[in-house]
């Protein structure tokens, strides 16, 4: 079972902590024909309530039945009337005509997909020249904070076995995200017009923007606010359930695994200490766009 579907999984701190995104990369992906929008792996319904003004019908889907609940209750009919949520996986969805969408999105989920099966349903639910977008980011930098970026690669890496680190508790899709996606490769025989927009943050406290590429995700978060962040990672749960007795500090506990990076990275500068203060964050991304045959 994945960590997003077990119960203990916390769907609605996923939602109160995960980043947004711009408006500029909704733009980026709208084009053509906009009767039905699909969402894979909608987890609380963010992008399916972004685009609902664009389009006559979205429909979001995940396969957590947990996380489809916290979606509809993020997403009032009164507010969402083009808005629907439907329990299936990316790979599998019967409940979609032949050539019946114009636009599937998938935004930090599609490396969780089972490609063998993915793409031939991808081509059977879109209409011909129908789009498909898919978007995931990475590890973040905190702009002005070389130290506390570097140590925060080398302890989230999914690149080592070093049980001081999260290495080992991700899941093998965790690469696929870090390599911006270039494992995730539509078919040719399917799909036309393949596209990427990448953006590399710069490590080294250079300042806002200063990353190769187009910057789509970036935020202002207080250092407590990135912390929860950081807890919404499948791998530091999975971590927590074998630390069990390793409780953060604000529930009265000694510290778990975000406490305990952001104590080292304390040691060489100082604003780790003050919960309040607020630190600018930009995540490398990546962006892949294509059309069907």
């Amino acid at each position: 079972m994945t960590t997003f579907a077990k119960q203990s999984f916390s769907a609605s701190n996923c939602a109160s902590f995960r980043p947004t995104y711009p408006r500029s990369l909704y733009d980026t992906v709208l084009a053509g024909q906009r009767d039905v929008c699909v969402e894979l792996g909608c987890g609380h319904g963010l992008i399916s309530r972004a685009l609902a003004p664009h389009f006559a019908q979205v429909i979001g889907t995940d396969p957590s039945p947990g996380i489809v609940s916290q979606s509809q209750l993020s997403s009032p009919p009164t507010s969402y009337s083009k808005v629907t949520f439907r329990q299936a996986s990316a790979e599998w969805l019967l409940f979609l005509e032949d050539g019946s969408v114009d636009l599937i999105v998938a935004g930090q989920s599609a490396h969780w997909f089972d490609q063998s099966r993915l793409w031939p349903e991808m081509a059977r639910v879109l209409r011909k020249g129908g789009t498909l977008a898919f978007w995931g980011y990475k590890d973040n930098v905190f702009v002005k904070w070389p130290y506390a970026t570097k140590l925060l690669h080398k302890m989230t890496s999914p690149f080592t076995n070093d049980l001081e680190t999260l290495g080992p508790y991700w899941e093998p899709g965790r690469k696929i995200v870090v390599r911006k996606l270039r494992d995730v490769v539509p078919p040719s025989d399917m799909f036309e017009d393949e596209t990427r927009i990448e953006y590399e943050p710069n490590m080294d406290g250079k300042g806002k923007g200063s990353g190769e590429g187009t910057l789509f995700v970036q935020a202002r978060m207080t250092v407590e606010g990135f912390k929860e962040y950081l807890r919404t990672f499948s791998s530091v749960h999975s971590w927590q359930e074998k630390h069990p007795d390793n409780v953060k500090r604000s529930a009265g506990g000694n510290g778990d695994f975000v406490d305990l990076l952001f104590d080292r990275a304390s040691e060489k500068e100082d604003i780790w200490k003050h919960e309040e203060e607020e630190v600018d964050v930009e995540w490398g991304s990546a962006l892949l766009m294509a059309r069907k045959k």
